[in-house]
């Protein structure tokens, strides 16, 4: 039986990994330990505010064309770019906020949304301290606790 005259058949190169190649003779755990520390979201979200910023002032966009740009929301757009709100020396020291050693983050984005909600550079400098201040203690008492494979095998005993 003949083939449809219709059909089209391609093939698609392989797509690369995002994960960078293995050496010889390394195994997953030295793979690891080169890698670089991921940069913390929150920075991630202040630098892109900051880039979005440019854009607005210098290709005349307005939050919807870059909503649909983006492929996000407008509410999205606006929720980055009220981290402009900010104190400088707030959005300073997000930007070079060093990488998680491992767990979460150390400020999580709902946090400073709140603080970018009060206008006043001076409460949002308390309330930004108060909330290192607070992560700091935090990480300090789970420093101790065990992890969680040690309790599941003290739960498994």
């Amino acid at each position: 039986m003949p083939e449809p005259l219709n059909e089209v058949c391609y093939t698609l190169p392989r797509a690369h990994s995002r994960r960078p190649a293995k050496r010889k003779g390394e195994d997953e755990k030295e793979a690891c330990q080169r890698r670089p520390a991921p940069v913390p979201r929150i920075s991630r979200l202040m630098a892109l505010a900051i880039q979005l910023e440019t854009s607005i002032a210098r290709e005349d966009f307005d939050y919807g064309e870059l909503a649909w740009l983006g492929r996000v929301s407008r509410t999205r757009i606006t929720q980055i770019m009220n981290l402009l709100q900010l104190a400088p020396d707030i959005q300073e020291r997000l930007l070079f906020l060093p990488p998680a050693s491992r767990g979460r983050d150390l400020i999580c984005e709902k946090n400073i949304r709140a603080l970018a909600a009060d206008y006043d550079w001076q409460r949002q400098r308390l309330a930004f301290e108060l909330l290192l201040h607070s992560h700091e203690s935090e990480r300090h008492r789970n420093k101790n606790k065990p992890g969680r494979e040690a309790r599941l095998a003290s739960e498994a005993k």
